[in-house]
């Protein structure tokens, strides 16, 4: 494949689907360089004394890591200033991030989950930051959390970035999605992946199975078919593969198919599920179905929800279309 970096590719995109308007490109490039930064930080591990926790937590609840700060910061910092964007919002934060009054603001919002995965930070398994961009609607002049309550379908831009052996950038503007890897000689993102294709159908599936005693009657259905293999209705067997972190097991289902679940169960009948919608399952849905997949939250496709709260949580069943439209048949009484 010819070297195409990640700023000759959106230009590229924009004349031939007139879709990434200047401010758009210059926003994502800013969203990777930072991305970047993380990379830097994380390959550095204790080396840079990153690791292990900090004597905080998140808006969640959740005890952070000291990478999740580092990584949430170098986000705010590397996008306050270039005038792209109205807001931020992370799922670290309570609530939005307005651009500071010395800054200009432009039209996008950006939403992030500046680390995903921190349970494995510690044990230098692959971890990643996820994001979102939404248009400001229109006639905003001070930016609230209810101009964030977006559907899915409102997406402009989404992505990922991994960090594993090598770090890689996985993005979709609406016109397939596209994978760049970080050239850490040159410092630039090489396009090494076009149009990815996730297939129909898959033999392997990623959940965490210590669960299972919890869920739901329909969740349980479903799992038992997998397990049961070629002795059971299904009549194949399936392999289980769990990483703990969304971004290594959806970056692996790109690569090769398989389904991703985290449905709700009955520990917590208050919350719907543990991913949040709008930093998580929104973005890997936009992907998803972007490269061909798909993505429920057992009931309904991810990207028709309209969010209600900035951190509204949603069980989350995407990857290999095939898969996700039996076990949504099957949360459906169908």
């Amino acid at each position: 494949m010819k070297r195409i970096s990640l700023t000759q590719h959106l230009v590229e995109q924009q004349r031939q689907h007139n879709s990434i308007p200047a401010e758009l490109r210059l926003l994502i490039e800013v969203v990777a360089r930072a991305c970047k930064t993380i990379s830097h930080s994380v390959g550095k591990g204790a080396l840079g004394d990153v690791l292990g926790t900090a004597s905080s937590e998140n808006v969640q609840g959740e005890i952070q890591k000291k990478l999740d700060i580092i990584s949430n910061e170098i986000l705010l910092e590397a996008n306050e200033w270039g005038g792209h964007l109205a807001a931020m919002a992370s799922e670290e934060m309570e609530t939005i991030h307005p651009i500071p009054n010395r800054y200009p603001k432009g039209e996008y919002m950006l939403l992030f989950d500046p680390l995903d995965g921190s349970s494995n930070i510690d044990v230098n398994v692959s971890i990643g930051t996820i994001f979102s961009v939404l248009k400001a609607p229109d006639g905003m002049t001070v930016p609230t959390e209810q101009d964030f309550l977006q559907p899915g379908t409102m997406q402009v831009a989404a992505g990922y970035a991994i960090y594993g052996p090598q770090t890689m950038l996985v993005l979709t503007t609406g016109n397939g999605v596209h994978c760049f890897t970080l050239d850490r000689e040159m410092g630039s993102w090489v396009m090494t992946q076009r149009d990815i294709k996730i297939p129909e159908e898959t033999s392997e599936y990623s959940i965490n199975a210590s669960n299972a005693r919890h869920w739901h009657p329909p969740m349980q259905r479903y799992f038992n078919e997998l397990q049961a293999g070629k002795t059971g209705s299904r009549g194949r067997d399936f392999n289980m593969r769990w990483v703990a972190s969304m971004v290594a097991d959806v970056h692996r289902i790109m690569s090769r198919g398989g389904i991703f679940m985290y449905p709700a169960d009955a520990r917590e009948p208050d919350k719907a599920g543990k991913l949040r919608l709008m930093y998580e399952a929104n973005p890997m849905s936009f992907i998803v179905e972007q490269a061909g997949g798909a993505a429920t939250d057992g009931q309904n496709r991810i990207l028709d929800i309209k969010p209600h709260t900035l951190h509204q949580r949603v069980p989350v069943f995407m990857g290999s279309k095939s898969e996700v439209e039996l076990v949504t048949r099957y949360h459906r009484g169908e």
